[in-house]
């Protein structure tokens, strides 16, 4: 098989998988009688009643699976817009003042890189307390640099091109170049990696849950879920089954998404990490 339809295969599964995370993410309250607490049914195993089977308190896994899929998509999505909102601004003012701005645009994403994203977790949660909105604040956090550098790199490559000469031969200044000629031809970019850093954050979101750092009970999460199902894996592995299953898919399908809109767009996939 030639690397082109390869490529387009992956791209297509990836948008299916997608879509079909985002689905399960939107008809939620389809599911919501699944949560209700049923102790006769507890750790039910996979059935044409239970599909996912049922967890200790007798809730439907499969219920559980998909209102987390809803908290992991709003968890990463609110981190990766903070991030557009802050550091692609940041990146266009820096690539168009340089000097003292663009060094303490950069001396700043390091000292945001310099902090994992589980200790500035940690840091947040000690003064917001644990929950969704610490999770999107310490994600969104850590994916300020990853745009600000990105914009940055790429509209200082943009800037020897004729119509950005030809917007300084008009007399627009650096800010108005950097926002309104360069910003739109950075989209796609910022699009791919938008993508990435959504496959990132819903990995984030698993982590910090895991540790008890994101959402809270009773809002179900992946992570938590994975972390409740470790002492029960012998009796019912299907606790830890699906929602790892459902989180590694998820991951791989936006991971796979980004990379083949980065083919498209005929640009490296990956980004800046």
């Amino acid at each position: 098989m030639s690397a082109v339809p390869s490529v387009a295969l992956r791209a297509a599964a990836a948008v299916a998988l997608t879509l079909g995370v985002l689905a399960l993410a939107s008809l939620t309250p389809l599911f919501d009688a699944g949560l209700a607490l049923d102790v006769g049914a507890r750790l039910a195993p996979p059935s044409a009643g239970h599909w996912f089977g049922t967890d200790p308190l007798g809730r439907d896994v499969l219920a559980l699976v998909a209102v987390g899929a809803r908290t992991s998509l709003a968890v990463a999505i609110g981190a990766v817009l903070a991030g557009l909102a802050l550091g692609t601004p940041l990146g266009l003012l820096a690539a168009a003042r340089g000097g003292f701005t663009d060094e303490l645009v950069a001396r700043g994403n390091d000292l945001v890189f310099a902090f994992p994203a589980l200790l500035l977790a940690v840091l947040l949660s000690a003064a917001l307390g644990p929950g969704a909105l610490t999770a999107v604040v310490a994600i969104g956090l850590f994916n300020v640099p990853v745009f600000a550098r990105l914009t940055r790199a790429s509209a200082l490559s943009l800037m020897t091109r004729d119509f950005v000469r030809a917007a300084r031969l008009a007399g627009r200044g650096p800010l108005s170049i950097a926002f309104v000629h360069l910003l739109p031809n950075l989209a796609g970019l910022l699009l791919v990696q938008g993508a990435i850093q959504l496959s990132l954050g819903i990995a984030a979101e698993a982590g910090l849950s895991y540790v008890g750092l994101g959402a809270q009970p009773p809002a179900p999460s992946w992570g938590r879920m994975l972390n409740e199902a470790q002492t029960l894996v012998g009796v019912a592995p299907w606790l830890a089954v699906f929602p790892g299953l459902a989180l590694t898919l998820a991951v791989l399908a936006l991971g796979v998404l980004g990379d083949g809109l980065a083919a498209r767009l005929g640009r490296p996939s990956g980004g800046v990490r």
